[in-house]
């Protein structure tokens, strides 16, 4: 049978491999210098833990376990032979592959919350599976990357994610802009225009606004039942200015006795002035209105970051949330996260050619194989430079030097050392630098003197 990989899954090579570490390291040092702790939570739960948190669409995409053994004798008759899927996967599945992370973090919040400090700051570097249509971009089996607090309202925390938000695209010489709305201020909108009723009709189409401009939003407003006259108290959506904090002032005029529009403006005015006097840059935090992402899920900041010299979407989001575990029966944690698109990140920097060359962990040193005693002799060379850090490896067996060549180039390896019996003879080594073509014979302690 010819092999073939599982739909919506990837093999990655060692240079893939290579750079995505280089990410994640990049991610992690940051999560850390931020004094968020490293979590990580099983590859699978119960599936009780995970249905019901993620709406119908989301149920349908968890990966069910069968259970081990002969699972259909357990099942019930009828259910089995009238092939009812949705009775029988709680006949024959207790488990299920985890869908996203913040779901497990609050579970595990919900179990540990009597011993733990708050506020709790966690970050956690994963994998996660979703039974999603594979296309590009999207798959099966793809890594998150999270950091949450949680067990504290304070403004604070928004302003400290935004600085790790810069910090690490800084440190990945990545140059982004960060989106930044409040879910109250959406709740305002609404409010303000008179359709409260229709919050979610209203915001779905507003975010709309980047794809199908704003006669399109218009058109869906109308369509969903929005009157012309409400759409016309929001005209001024359309046309904010560059300057954030002028364009909250100018909320704060249409919001005069609008209570929860008010609070809004005054958490976001709070966070961007803040941001702003801790030196990011104006030009790359925006208030965006228009920016209304998970509105069930987000209570109050909402962030979303754009790569601004490569069209790709999102590379990351996130927003405050006011109670994370309630699904649990444990009440009362706020909370904050935010989130990193490694996929998409490496895309975005893959196209700008800015991954470092030693983001790729090549062998420095591949020694030519002569035969038993010069190879003995090799391996001796070779074990004092692992010894300092640096690698080498001898190739296998004793074949023409074109082959050595051949896999050395192939491999990556920058320089072929030989080892033969003058140099054993002289003690000395000859190494020839494979990108520039230089070859130069050199003592064996200058050789080793070099690392």
């Amino acid at each position: 049978m010819k092999p073939s990989l599982a739909k919506g899954t990837r093999d990655f090579t060692a240079k893939e491999v290579s750079r995505r570490k280089y990410i994640i390291n990049t991610l992690q040092k940051n999560f850390e210098l931020f004094g968020f702790q490293p979590l990580e939570t099983p590859s699978f739960e119960n599936l009780s833990t995970l249905t019901g948190k993620y709406g119908e669409e989301g149920d349908r995409l968890i990966f069910k376990i069968l259970n081990s053994g002969d699972y259909a004798s357990k099942t019930i008759e009828e259910d089995w032979a009238s092939k009812n899927s949705q009775k029988l996967i709680s006949q024959i599945s207790e488990k299920a592959l985890r869908y996203d992370l913040t779901v497990p973090f609050a579970r595990f919040v919900a179990m540990n919350h009597g011993q733990l400090a708050f506020p709790y700051k966690r970050y956690q570097i994963q994998p996660v599976w979703r039974a999603d249509r594979p296309q590009k971009g999207r798959f099966r089996e793809f890594y998150q990357c999270d950091a949450d607090v949680v067990g504290s309202t304070s403004l604070w925390q928004e302003v400290e994610l935004l600085q790790l938000y810069f910090k690490s695209f800084q440190d990945l010489k990545l140059s982004v802009s960060i989106h930044i709305n409040n879910r109250k201020i959406l709740s305002g909108l609404a409010d303000y225009a008179g359709i409260a009723d229709k919050l979610i009709d209203f915001t779905v189409a507003l975010d709309k606004l980047d794809k199908i401009g704003k006669d399109g939003v218009t058109k869906e407003m109308l369509e969903k039942g929005i009157s012309e006259e409400a759409i016309g108290k929001l005209d001024f959506l359309f046309n904010q200015t560059n300057n954030a904090l002028e364009n909250l002032l100018n909320l704060k005029e249409k919001f005069s006795g609008n209570a929860i529009g008010m609070k809004g403006v005054e958490e976001l005015e709070f966070v961007i002035s803040n941001a702003l006097s801790l030196g990011i840059n104006s030009q790359n935090l925006i208030f965006d209105i228009t920016l209304a992402r998970g509105l069930d899920y987000y209570t109050g900041a909402i962030f979303e970051v754009k790569a601004d010299e490569v069209a790709m979407g999102s590379i990351g989001g996130g927003g405050r949330y006011d109670n994370l575990t309630e699904v649990f029966g444990v009440k009362d944690i706020p909370g904050i996260g935010i989130s990193f698109g490694l996929d998409r990140i490496y895309l975005v920097m893959e196209e700008l050619n800015i991954f470092p060359e030693d983001s790729e962990n090549n062998v420095k040193y591949l020694f030519a194989n002569y035969g038993e005693t010069e190879s003995i002799e090799a391996l001796k060379l070779i074990a004092e430079l692992r010894q300092r850090n640096v690698a080498a490896e001898l190739y296998p067996e004793a074949s023409k030097l074109k082959k050595q060549f051949t896999y050395a180039e192939k491999k990556g390896i920058a320089n072929l050392v030989f080892l033969g019996n003058d140099e054993i003879r002289n003690q000395s080594v000859t190494v020839k630098n494979l990108t520039s073509g230089e070859q130069k014979t050199l003592s064996i302690s200058e050789f080793i003197g070099l690392h």
